[in-house]
């Protein structure tokens, strides 16, 4: 298919296309165009990236602004993706955006300030005295199973029931299971061929299926040599397929990841005989103690495993009996897009600082989502590893260890700290392999094994494993034997600091520039924007800032306070001192905490916080003042506050509610407003609390409040007017999100109302054939049968003339030529051997606009020349544009 390639630049003195408000006279032409790399390409809005982006784990998002247009959807090349459903609303402000950064052409590049000095060192932390990451006493086997595929009912093809088994050999009675599922990768590749590899399922022919289970055969053996059975699954056939689902394939990897565990209840019980046979040669698996490992979408698929276990859906493709316990999970770089973790089930979370897939490093969320929901008994940690990127976890997406094509997802080149063989910080995959094996056995022998000696390399205690080797690994925690102490809230007094908002509104208050995205947070990662009730205490200079929650907290038996504070990457190490009054007035110094900044680049997301630890006297028992007096003269933030001892409590997983968002289909209507209500349904024995929001899918504006729930089976009404008309506008959603807040987990979080557009498509005519003189402009007419109520485009393709000499690019205006297709007009050629590609924005309400070509008069009798374009009309959220009759223009000496 011939590329539809749209101009790189547009010039304000160019006249490309006009539009005019319905019955009224064309005005005078007004300039258009598409930032570069921009196309109507494949027929629908596309962009075109430099450099390769094969598929991952965070979803390839075009924006407007702060308008989403949607998820698009990968080409072969590795560097096409195309808006499937077309384009809605006004294409201005065109963005591309992966794990929440800038990747197209005109990204930003205030961040290159970061760039401008070394980044910050990290020193080695002292060593613990336990190391989980040392083999332990077993010789290992290993083998594979595969079974007939399982029907997935959101999937036509069935997924693949396949798995690589690694287990101990002479162990004694049960052992403990810990399955790991893999993330988002392609699926098929053909050689080494990187053009090859493919998001299909099954494999074409002369293909061959990646691997991606057996990627993680290092942590396989090493906690098999330590007793535990292991199992890694594959997930290629919901790969394939997981664009089908709005919540990015969660529901359908929990289906997945829960089906082999019923398999294996039945093998390590009554259906042994028939296992097979790497089954029946590992010691029977105790289901009692199950742990998880999950990398990218694999860890919100397992994280969805156990919400499904413990708070079964209505609506399942697993069908059987809960017969396991999940004890924890270990997760890798994990997406979590809902926001929805299971917060009585322990976690750890890995945020690789060197990500390029989930760059966001949105498996924050797996801890600060979890805040206040429950009882807080579960340990979640977060372990930020310097140096690490997304793939290299896995060796079959590892150049130099997988079988196939294979890419560092780092996309910066010169980065100081991310850049293989250019920063010294940069971990070689041996190296992060090995790192994160030994975390995987850390968070095992804790959540499984019931270890508290491996808690300190979890819960923000500050100490290294030295199997880990240089990879430098820093943690912070919430849960576990900690009280709150200060808790940022709209309750939460502030003197000389500042209550800022995580996701703010447009006039709120924010923590960081939202536009600045050299900037990001984890910690500020938003579900929707905006979303109240998502605060941090920011500190602006040396000012004491006092801070007085609603009511006196209770510490009592907490031996420190611990803090999760951020400062700027690569900033100089920075004091706290710290002091605390009870609810007698008694004020105790605590001392001087310090914390230096991350290493960051352009490229990283590194404003995270660090836990830092002050003694606590034996007679603080309540917090009802906190005073911070930063040392420092830059910005720094403090996440929360907490009391804190040793230890690691049994989770004793609450009995929450479970919630899950409905959705309606409807037509539109011709007149009024209808008012529709989707369903938010809730299960469950408790009081709770959940956020709803609502989006608007034409301004992308959204409202947002706070439900509370009774106990019970309920249904929570959520009103949506939907208001009709007889002009076509396509089809749309209005998009229903829930969010935890109290007492309650969310598993269905995305639903809402589709209205179906019931007018028919505008049609449209074209001046068929206009004649101008050499030097005046050609100018045709468009006329659409009605106006539509959404921008809609038109496209205009050069094609040969039927008969005589065609326009050639040295005919025209020569910026007009430059602003259309990104080519100088020289070497004279025909247009239709150009990338020449005028378009026209046609706004709502208008039914008659004017495209012009601008001719220049070159004083040479030539005789008539002749130019052809095919018109193409673009529809909001049509799959295909409508094909008109070409239309056809001559220039007269």
């Amino acid at each position: 298919m011939r590329k539809f390639l749209v101009a790189a630049v547009a010039t304000s003195t160019l006249l490309m296309g006009v539009s005019a408000p319905a019955s009224a006279d064309p005005p005078r032409p007004a300039p258009a165009g598409l930032p570069p790399g921009w196309s109507f390409d494949e027929r629908a809005l596309t962009w075109t990236s430099e450099k390769p982006i094969p598929p991952g784990d965070a979803a390839v998002e075009f924006w407007a602004g702060n308008r989403l247009l949607g998820r698009a959807e990968g080409a072969s090349d590795l560097r096409t993706f195309v808006l499937p459903g077309g384009p809605v609303g006004r294409l201005t402000d065109l963005e591309v955006r992966i794990g929440g950064k800038r990747v197209d052409a005109a990204a930003p590049r205030a961040q290159q300030r970061r760039s401008a000095t070394a980044p910050a060192t990290t020193p080695e932390l002292p060593a613990t005295t336990v190391d989980p990451g040392v083999k332990g006493p077993y010789a290992t086997t290993t083998g594979e199973y595969s079974l007939p595929g399982v029907k997935l009912s959101t999937y036509p093809s069935p997924v693949e029931m396949q798995a690589v088994v690694v287990a101990p050999k002479g162990a004694a009675g049960k052992r403990p299971l810990a399955l790991f599922l893999h993330g988002r990768h392609w699926t098929c590749f053909t050689g080494d061929d990187p053009d090859s590899i493919a998001l299909q399922w099954p494999c074409p022919a002369g293909s061959a299926a990646v691997p991606s289970h057996r990627g993680y055969l290092q942590a396989q053996q090493l906690l098999a040599s330590q007793g535990y059975v292991t199992v890694s699954i594959s997930a290629n056939g919901i790969n394939a397929q997981d664009t089908a689902d709005t919540d990015g394939g969660a529901q359908a990897r929990s289906s997945l990841v829960r089906t082999h565990l019923a398999r294996w209840a039945d093998w390590s019980g009554s259906g042994r005989a028939g296992a097979p046979a790497i089954v029946r040669a590992a010691p029977r698996a105790d289901l009692s103690r199950v742990f998880l490992m999950g990398h990218s979408r694999g860890g919100e698929g397992v994280n969805r495993a156990a919400l499904d276990s413990l708070n079964p859906p209505a609506k399942d493709d697993y069908r059987g009996r809960v017969r396991w316990t999940i004890r924890g999970q270990l997760l890798i770089g994990p997406t979590l897009f809902g926001q929805n973790p299971q917060p009585d089930v322990p976690s750890a979370t890995i945020l690789p600082g060197c990500d390029g897939d989930v760059s966001d490093l949105q498996g924050q969320m797996f801890i600060d989502a979890t805040r206040g929901v429950s009882s807080g008994r579960a340990l979640h940690s977060a372990l930020y590893m310097i140096g690490a990127n997304h793939n290299y976890f896995n060796t079959e997406w590892t150049p130099g260890q997988a079988i196939g094509p294979a890419f560092d997802d780092f996309r910066g080149e010169d980065d100081p700290l991310c850049t293989a063989g250019v920063a010294p910080t940069r971990l070689t995959p041996a190296q992060q392999q090995t790192a994160g094996a030994t975390y995987i056995a850390t968070a095992a022998r804790l959540f499984a094994g019931g270890d508290d000696r491996a808690r300190p390399l979890l819960d923000g205690t500050g100490v290294r494993a030295p199997s880990a080797g240089p990879a430098r690994v820093l943690s912070h925690a919430i849960g576990a034997n900690r009280t709150a102490a200060i808790i940022p809230d709209a309750s939460l007094g502030v003197q000389q600091a500042r209550l800022c908002d995580q996701v703010p509104s447009a006039s709120g208050n924010p923590c960081l520039d939202p536009e600045d995205f050299s900037a990001a947070s984890p910690h500020f990662v938003p579900l929707w924007a905006p979303e109240p009730g998502r605060h941090a205490v920011a500190f602006d200079g040396t000012a004491t800032a006092t801070l007085t929650p609603a009511k006196a907290l209770p510490v009592a038996g907490s031996q420190a306070l611990a803090m999760r504070l951020i400062v700027p990457p690569n900033a100089a190490a920075t004091g706290f001192t710290v002091a605390v009054t009870d609810d007698r007035g008694r004020r105790t110094e605590l001392g001087t905490a310090t914390v230096a900044g991350l290493p960051g680049s352009d490229w990283t997301t590194s404003h995270w916080a660090q836990e830092v630890r002050l003694p606590l006297p034996p007679g603080v028992r309540t917090v009802a003042r906190l005073d911070i007096t930063p040392r420092g003269d830059g910005p720094a933030w403090l996440i929360d506050a907490w009391g804190w001892r040793p230890g690691t409590p049994a989770p004793r997983p609450a009995p929450l509610d479970r919630v899950d968002v409905g959705e309606i289909t409807v037509d539109e209507g011709d007149s009024g407003t209808a008012d529709y209500t989707v369903q938010v349904r809730s299960t469950g024995p408790r009081a709770a609390k959940i956020r709803l929001f609502l989006t608007e899918p034409r301004t992308y504006e959204t409202t947002t409040w706070v439900a509370d729930i009774k106990p019970g089976t309920t249904r929570i009404p959520v009103p949506v007017s939907v208001p009709g008309n007889t002009t076509y506008g396509g089809d749309r959603r209005y998009t229903v999100s829930a969010k935890a807040i109290r007492n309650a987990v969310v598993g269905d979080y995305d639903g809402g109302v589709v209205v179906r557009e019931d007018e028919p498509e505008p049609e449209v005519t074209i001046t068929p054939s206009v004649t101008a003189a050499e030097g005046s402009p050609l100018t045709w007419t468009a006329t659409l049968s009605g106006a539509a109520d959404d921008y809609t485009y038109l496209l205009l393709l050069p094609q040969a003339p039927t008969a005589g000499p065609e326009l050639t690019s040295t005919d025209v205006d020569p910026e007009w030529f430059t602003a259309n297709s990104g080519e100088e007009p020289e070497p004279s050629r025909p247009l239709s051997a150009t990338n020449v590609q005028p378009w026209l924005e046609i706004p709502p309400g208008t039914t008659t606009v004017q495209f012009t070509v601008p001719t220049v008069a070159d004083g040479l009798a030539e005789g008539a020349e002749h130019v052809r374009f095919q018109p193409l009309f673009f529809l909001p959220n049509a799959w295909e544009p409508v094909e008109l009759p070409s239309v056809d223009g001559t220039v007269t000496d």
